[in-house]
């Protein structure tokens, strides 16, 4: 009796690495025809960079904290930008690619055939959209680098940083894929990264928002990605950053379950 593709998946819930190592060498193959579509995501932030850190910047000046301390404008809006780049880059990996593969290439269920499971197959598109965002935050620091616009040693710490924020938003983006029906539904993703783009605390200080909307702002995962880069770019190291950086973790492991789980329950159908 032949075994149908559903009927040989494993229960969900263990991590296994390994198996999703699969999916990282499965992208890396179609990948390698297409290095300069990779290659070309490097330059939207930089051309951001300056068009907004440097331009902008020049008729802004600095930046000033409530402690006093003033930073060049440039300075404290390149290591935002980094975070929108991780942000926009896992997201885009997460869900155009994976629809694509959910609802046109079925490429899914032939590799559930094999003793991959759901849980692999998440962690595999996952870290495929670290790895590719991890290229783009280190050569992304170092152009800020030779720009002069970071202000401590603790800058290299901004590019683990950066991965963490493109694992809490690729791991929700992957889910969010799962309950996409058709193309016009990408115009959401628009909408939601767009504003978080833009009132995250990315191009002006905080504290120009009345009170009320700084709470708000403060609930915007792009919010505390920038917060963790710019405190680490800037040498501005406080007790904060650990809370930032599990919000960012938390967020990730509860997309990357979720999307497990939707993958797990359309796949048996």
């Amino acid at each position: 009796m032949s075994v149908s593709a559903p009927s040989r998946i494993t229960p969900i819930g263990r991590i296994t690495p390994f198996r999703a190592q699969r999916i990282w060498e499965k992208n890396y193959l179609a990948y390698r025809r297409l290095w300069k579509v990779v290659f070309s995501g490097f330059f939207e932030p930089v051309f951001y960079l300056f068009a907004v850190g440097v331009g902008v910047g020049a008729m802004v000046g600095n930046v000033t904290f409530p402690d006093g301390t003033a930073v060049p404008y440039a300075a404290f809006v390149a290591p935002a930008l980094m975070a929108a780049s991780a942000m926009n880059g896992a997201v885009i990996e997460t869900t155009f690619n994976i629809f694509s593969k959910l609802q046109f290439g079925k490429v899914y269920e032939g590799i559930l055939t094999t003793p991959m499971q759901p849980m692999d197959i998440a962690i595999g598109e996952i870290g495929w959209a670290l790895l590719r965002g991890l290229l783009y935050s280190t050569g992304f620091m170092v152009v800020m680098f030779f720009m002069g616009m970071t202000e401590s040693w603790t800058a290299i710490f901004a590019i683990p940083s950066a991965t963490l924020v493109g694992f809490a938003f690729g791991a929700v983006g992957l889910a969010a894929a799962t309950f996409m029906k058709s193309w016009q539904d990408f115009d959401l993703v628009t909408l939601v990264t767009m504003p978080l783009f833009l009132f995250s605390g990315t191009l002006y200080p905080l504290d120009v928002y009345p009170p009320a909307l700084q709470t708000v702002v403060k609930l915007s995962p792009l919010h505390h990605g920038t917060e963790l880069l710019r405190g680490f770019t800037l040498g501005r190291i406080d007790w904060t950053m650990p809370a930032h950086a599990a919000f960012l973790a938390v967020m990730g492991v509860l997309g990357a379950a979720v999307a497990a789980r939707r993958l797990d329950g359309m796949l048996r159908k």
